[in-house]
């Protein structure tokens, strides 16, 4: 029988022992860390009041870029005070009301004459891979819920230079409900846009409004 002296700990016990040494290092460091909160990366108080196009959709009709461009709007509000954003209409009504056949330079430029904006947020959705499943609706057409996949792209362009201040983009895919066919193309046109694709909406805006909310970091 091997008898262990009380000053040397056996093999077992050292590891046991080591373990514990690691673990209280790694709970006294975690314990000892700072966090602070800082700016978001995107400041929109030097561009307020910045103007905000409802954004284009492509590939599918309806709605989404609609309650896309609201919950845009409330995601900026809540990430930053003292802010004020001035809602510009749709996109083809504010290319007439300036003049200009697209969101270039030059329709940026005009934008910021015409409605007195430092800047402007634009942003477009395209529709793709949607795999449509259900039956017919009380109207006799295909009513379907459809896994769909759709990237939003925003962009800050500058009403002096008409050049591009700030631009994310983010992708997502959802299956969603109350989706209709017109023309072979989705149409979000359900009564509560919320309950019927409201998840996919805003994942979409949380991650593309990830620059405009102040981030904790560690020191």
């Amino acid at each position: 029988m091997s008898i262990q002296h009380a000053g040397a700990p056996a093999p077992l016990a050292r590891v046991v022992h080591g373990a514990l040494n690691l673990l209280l290092v790694a709970v006294l460091s975690g314990c000892g860390a700072k966090y602070v909160w800082v700016a978001p990366r995107l400041d929109l108080q030097p561009h307020s009041p910045v103007g905000l196009v409802t954004f284009t959709i492509e590939n599918a009709q309806g709605s989404l870029h609609e309650v896309a461009t609201q919950h845009f709007a409330e995601a900026a509000f809540a990430g930053q005070d003292g802010i004020e954003i001035l809602e510009l209409g749709e996109a083809d009504a504010v290319l007439a009301a300036v003049g200009e056949p697209e969101m270039g330079p030059r329709a940026a430029q005009r934008i910021g004459t015409t409605y007195e904006v430092p800047a402007v947020f634009v942003g477009h959705l395209i529709v793709s891979n949607v795999k449509p499943s259900g039956g017919l609706s009380a109207f006799g057409g295909p009513q379907l819920k459809a896994t769909v996949s759709v990237e939003l792209t925003v962009r800050l362009l500058s009403t002096a230079s008409g050049g591009t201040l700030w631009s994310r983009s983010a992708r997502s895919t959802e299956t969603v409900g109350e989706v209709g066919l017109v023309n072979g193309r989705p149409y979000f046109g359900a009564e509560d846009p919320n309950n019927a694709y409201g998840r996919l909406v805003d994942e979409l805006v949380v991650a593309v409004t990830a620059d405009l909310r102040p981030r904790r970091v560690k020191q």
